[in-house]
């Protein structure tokens, strides 16, 4: 990136800092109304309030569903009624450059790569998300991962399946605009929450100095958004807490990271797809009320970008450092799933080689080194693969160890907690059934011959992977 467009990207991302997504800011004032002076008791309206709007977040089940919403069995004040049907209204049309075939494309190539997901969102998508300290200190706050590191994976994985699903962002019968709809309207609960109200009044309630002093913390309906509450925030220096690039920066990581990262492993796609690919989460952006100037069209964008950013969020550094806590559950979560005990050690590594070393650094990967064996063991099932790949595809262009190794781990990682018996989803019945059908597909991998499918069954399970489903809804 040359000089003169580096410093205008510069200039752009440091007004996206104050910049958030006016639709739902405004919808969710709209809801909880001014804040009371002070340390707002229990009985304070505002958490009543969004916790009847998580209620109702339940019944956007689907596409269609949202077109004609009403609350069903429920006595919702009628101004919340309406501030979420004028916000539906507005935010479930798809941009009018949307192409619908390199959304098919990007769907086709989920259901084809799609047991990796699970692998590419443990150890890089995640880790290179908690690289921004902005971010990762609103995460700690919250609690996500530290305490609730299971339920921020699931809460995730819950928003990629949807929209990367057949007719996700595209048919009404699909889930996908429905889910990211409700992560748009949580990403403004929690801004009002940080900052006390809205952010477009936020500078009257810090008095012009941009900051708010942390408060003590009360005993609220939620723990959560106690603590986010409470917990102070420096516009000044900080930016507006889940502000545009953030929002951004959030996104290349499901998209753009997420092809690097095939690309490393040694399975990279053609650049069509992996431009239909990056187009899909663009389209999944414009719904998540992203500014389509932060938006990239290849991978040659992407990386331009995403370096840019992550210099950006390095240069401000936040004391104490949450990212290390943050890592770390999120490791331990990895190596619970894992059966084998030296391949317990191996999420870390497979993190440092998706994200380098610099990220490492940042998480604190490298402060934590795995015993010498189990680093033997990696290095040399990682090369080895990658070396017979490169042999076989003269034959077989499809062929790759690599690909089944890691679809072997997806597949453990998945098992804990996505398809767990005692843990089942608790998502859309419409939702379960397209995951059911996804699960099924990825049990056998086409591309692969079939010793070497029967190889990743001894490694994983026999027969059809299945996403075991709630007993009661």
């Amino acid at each position: 990136m040359n000089a003169s467009l580096r410093a205008a990207n510069e200039a752009e991302l440091n007004a996206m800092q104050l910049d958030t997504d006016p639709l739902a800011d405004e919808t969710i004032a709209r809801i909880l109304g001014h804040w009371p002076a002070g340390v707002p008791g229990p009985g304070a309206p505002q958490w009543q309030a969004i916790a009847t709007v998580n209620r109702l977040l339940g019944q956007w089940s689907s596409n269609g569903a949202l077109r004609h919403w009403s609350p069903e069995g429920e006595d919702v004040p009628p101004a919340t009624v309406r501030a979420l049907q004028d916000y539906l209204s507005a935010g479930q049309a798809l941009p009018i450059w949307a192409d619908h075939r390199k959304i098919a494309r990007a769907e086709q190539l989920f259901m084809e790569h799609g047991a990796l997901s699970c692998v590419l969102l443990f150890c890089s998508s995640l880790p290179e998300c908690y690289v921004i300290p902005d971010l990762s200190s609103v995460l700690h706050t919250a609690g996500q991962l530290e305490q609730h590191t299971e339920y921020r994976i699931r809460s995730t994985a819950a928003m990629i399946f949807p929209v990367m699903l057949r007719g996700g962002l595209t048919q009404p019968g699909g889930t996908g605009i429905a889910q990211v709809l409700k992560v748009r309207l949580i990403h403004a609960t929690v801004r009002n929450l940080i900052l006390r109200g809205s952010p477009r009044d936020a500078a009257h309630r810090t008095n012009g100095a941009g900051c708010l002093p942390p408060l003590p913390q009360t005993q609220a309906r939620s723990a959560m958004h106690a603590a986010l509450y409470a917990r102070g925030w420096d516009l000044s220096a900080q930016g507006a807490p889940c502000n545009q690039e953030e929002l951004a920066y959030t996104l290349f990581t499901f998209g753009y990271v997420f092809l690097r990262s095939m690309r490393k492993l040694g399975i990279g796609l053609p650049p069509a797809d992996e431009e239909a690919y990056l187009h899909a989460w663009n389209v999944v952006g414009h719904v998540l009320g992203i500014d389509s100037a932060l938006m990239v069209h290849n991978m040659h964008q992407g990386e331009s970008l995403m370096v840019q950013m992550q210099e950006r969020g390095r240069a401000r550094t936040v004391q104490p450092d949450p990212r290390p806590a943050l890592a770390e559950a999120l490791m331990q979560t990895m190596a619970h799933a894992i059966p084998w005990g030296p391949a317990r050690f191996f999420p870390p590594l497979m993190t440092r080689y998706l994200c380098g070393t610099q990220t490492a650094h940042d998480l604190a990967l490298d402060q934590r080194k795995p015993p010498w064996a189990p680093r033997a063991m990696f290095w040399s099932l990682l090369w080895t693969a990658r070396a017979i790949d490169t042999l076989a595809r003269a034959v077989s262009p499809h062929f790759s160890i690599s690909r089944t190794l890691t679809r072997v781990l997806g597949y453990h990682f998945m098992s804990r907690l996505l398809m767990s018996q005692t843990r089942p989803l608790q998502l859309p019945e419409q939702l379960l059934d397209q995951m059911d059908v996804a699960m099924a597909h990825w049990s056998d991998d086409t591309r692969a011959p079939g010793w070497l499918n029967r190889l990743e069954d001894r490694l994983t399970t026999t027969g059809r992977w299945r996403l075991h489903r709630p007993t009661a809804r």
